[in-house]
């Protein structure tokens, strides 16, 4: 049957303080809400207790922001999809934000071990005047254990309506998606970061994302393997291939610390879990 978990997270503005109201059901929740930087944004680690999921498990996400609130959301370790029988896992994400709030969404890395059967899909809605930072960290097998990701399907959705649509499927058999120079090039931990607006964000404005991001990838270890882009003109994101987890979180940290700065005129305050 599997485990079916819902978590309901609901933010908005009271007076200098972003508060949330959540609700779940099922092995999904967060722990309690920090302000490490200011009362205005609202930090909450979300927490899986059976730590892993496993095929017929079905986990449900909604965020909605109301007006002028700004949520860091993150995780304490990595979101495990494990071998399955048979069943598919699923996860998805929701999320709604009215004029002005902000959401940082950084979960930490997405782990799936052979014989994987999933689909994890996240779906942004942003009003005008609504902006966001988020990424995505997928990492393929176990290779530090000796267990690639030579059998199994992942399937993965990012969406923002009207400005990004990103579909695809990972098949641990399809050798040349996984190891040809067009493909991942043997690399398997793939990350995406992004900004994005409800409104199209000015072309300086875009643009000194787009160089805060190149900027950031040149000085770092995988700069062969990294490269941003502007998709739409309400969105910036960053692409990166790299061998394991470690490299790509640091990369993503940084963009993530000179896109606060740039876009937002704040400087990053690091969620203890991640250093934990």
């Amino acid at each position: 049957m599997g485990w079916h978990g819902r978590l309901d997270l609901r933010y908005r503005r009271d007076a200098d303080r972003t508060v949330v109201h959540d609700r779940h059901s099922g092995p999904l929740r967060i722990l309690k809400s920090l302000y490490p930087e200011s009362p205005g944004i609202c930090h909450n680690v979300l927490v899986h207790p059976p730590s892993g999921i496993v095929g017929g498990d079905r986990l449900e996400i909604d965020v909605a922001l109301a007006a002028g609130s700004h949520a860091l959301i993150t995780t304490p370790g990595a979101t495990r999809f494990y071998r399955s029988a048979g069943a598919l896992a699923e996860q998805s994400l929701t999320a709604s934000l009215a004029d002005g709030a902000r959401l940082e969404w950084l979960p930490l890395e997405t782990i799936c071990h052979p014989g994987t059967l999933a689909e994890n899909r996240m779906r942004f809605e942003l009003a005008a005047g609504a902006e966001m930072i988020g990424w995505d960290i997928l990492a393929l097998g176990l290779p530090a254990s000796g267990e690639p990701f030579d059998r199994g399907r992942f399937t993965q959705q990012i969406e923002l309506p009207g400005a990004w649509l990103e579909r695809g499927t990972v098949d641990g058999a399809d050798t040349r998606l996984l190891d040809s120079p067009l493909g991942f090039a043997g690399h398997r931990v793939m990350a995406t970061a992004w900004m994005a607006g409800g409104s199209a964000l000015s072309p300086a404005r875009r643009d000194g994302l787009l160089d805060a991001a190149r900027e950031v990838a040149l000085a770092h270890g995988l700069h062969r393997t990294a490269g941003a882009t502007a998709p739409h003109d309400k969105l910036v994101a960053l692409r990166v291939l790299a061998p394991r987890v470690e490299p790509a979180m640091s990369l993503l940290t940084a963009v993530w610390a000179r896109w606060r700065e740039v876009a937002w005129g704040t400087t990053a305050n690091v969620p203890r879990v991640w250093r934990t």
